[in-house]
């Protein structure tokens, strides 16, 4: 059973670090087509996933001052990748929100991540992907129930 054990953790690794790499070469190739920091691209992740909406949510998300977070922002706004308004609930705060310029850019990514997988998935027999399905199944359902 540990054996067992062992061997799932090093292959959901080994398929974590397959999928970060090319994740990561897919926001390397963003990062030069646009000019963006990496920070920026985060921040533009952030804001689509939700649960970024103003300069401080960023800041303490990203682990920067508000001061760096507010720079950051402040770039994303000028190229129009990124909308800034007030927040009705408090006017001293700004909501942000990804503008279309934004959105967009994002959608392209995750299109590239999405044709790679099914490029990878396609490659696999009708029996492996149901082999593969039930895994990650319980696999995310393993994670998910883990809040630490």
């Amino acid at each position: 059973m540990i054996q067992s054990s062992k061997l799932l953790s090093r292959t959901v690794r080994e398929w974590s670090e397959a999928f970060m790499h090319r994740s990561m070469r897919d926001f390397k190739r963003v990062m030069n087509d646009t000019g963006l920091s990496f920070s920026q691209i985060n921040i533009l992740m952030c804001l689509m996933h939700g649960g970024c909406e103003g300069v401080s949510d960023i800041g303490e998300r990203m682990g920067f001052t508000n001061a760096a977070a507010s720079q950051a922002i402040d770039r994303l706004v000028q190229l129009d990748l990124v909308k800034r308004s007030e927040n009705p609930q408090d006017r001293r705060g700004k909501q942000l929100e990804l503008a279309p310029k934004g959105l967009a850019l994002m959608q392209k990514g995750i299109e590239a991540r999405t044709r790679w997988v099914e490029d990878v998935t396609e490659s696999l027999t009708p029996a492996q992907q149901e082999t593969i399905i039930a895994a990650l199944t319980l696999l995310t359902e393993a994670a998910r129930a883990r809040t630490d």
